[in-house]
């Protein structure tokens, strides 16, 4: 029975690689309770993935990204940059004060603050 569900599936889905882990996942997700689309007739979690695949209860494509989202450890999200939530929050944006002081200047400050001439 496999064998044929196997040859059913290749039309849906031409990459056989791909074929499997599609349809491991689906049984993967049947094993954790998900609800069945076809009726079991005493197969295996495997051959159910197989024969919904072949029967396009479950269509290859959204078992591909149901697939891809199980394996993604981290959801992106975009997030406002530090100035516009600073904005957003009413407070001043952090931003370098412009010192017109030229270098020579400091050097005479800081030689007057430690008490040298």
């Amino acid at each position: 029975m496999a064998r044929v569900t196997v040859e059913d599936c290749v039309d849906k889905v031409p990459n056989r690689f791909e074929l499997v882990m599609l349809a491991a996942h689906r049984a993967r997700e049947i094993a954790s309770g998900s609800s069945l689309t076809i009726d079991r007739d005493n197969d295996k979690n495997p051959v159910v993935a197989l024969r919904e695949i072949a029967e396009e209860t479950q269509s290859a494509e959204s078992l591909r990204e149901r697939m891809i989202e199980s394996h993604q450890t981290q959801i992106e999200v975009d997030e406002p940059e530090e100035d516009q939530m600073a904005l957003l929050m009413g407070s001043e944006v952090d931003r370098p004060v412009q010192d017109d002081m030229s270098e020579e200047k400091l050097l005479r400050a800081l030689m007057e603050a430690q008490g040298q001439n």
